[in-house]
């Protein structure tokens, strides 16, 4: 391969993603979370797929809404929603069993469970009991893909101050 064609395959692998249409099978999912960052979206219909690449979603599930850990795992979200905003994080949940919705099918709880996703879409980690944000933003701040963001963000800060 002389270096003309590759340079034209790189050109073309570069360009080929922005030619294809959305996929999306909840587009709506999408579109609320980056309209209110901030805010806990319900699980029903939501396909964790959609957040692949664009967002690390935390899915808090819970067999009732009046889980005491699942209002506590609430609580301790809400607390410090600012630094999970910062990490592109989106929390989801379920508290109805019954409706067996695509992401409980996807995770199967038993019970009270939150679980971290990374930006590829894989489970990052399961927990049982409810987590602070703080110890979620160590586990993410750890990630591949996070530790590249921080650095693009420090690349560009330090441009626009030259």
């Amino acid at each position: 391969m002389n270096k003309r064609n590759f340079i034209a395959g790189l050109a073309a692998m570069t360009l080929w993603p922005a030619m294809l249409p959305a996929q999306s099978e909840s587009p709506g999912a999408v579109a609320a979370w980056l309209a209110d960052p901030a805010t806990p979206l319900n699980a029903d219909q939501i396909m964790l797929s959609d957040f692949q690449w664009i967002a690390r979603p935390v899915a808090v599930f819970a067999d009732s809404p009046n889980d005491p850990a699942f209002i506590e795992q609430m609580e301790l979200l809400a607390s410090r929603v600012d630094e999970l905003v910062e990490r592109d994080v989106v929390v989801l949940f379920d508290t109805d069993p019954a409706a067996r919705s695509p992401m409980r099918l996807q995770l199967r709880p038993r019970g009270f469970m939150m679980a971290l996703l990374g930006k590829d879409g894989q489970v990052k980690l399961r927990k049982p009991s409810p987590w602070d944000v703080r110890e979620l933003s160590r586990s993410i701040d750890k990630m591949p893909v996070r530790q590249r963001e921080i650095t693009e963000r420090r690349a560009a800060g330090s441009a626009a101050v030259n």
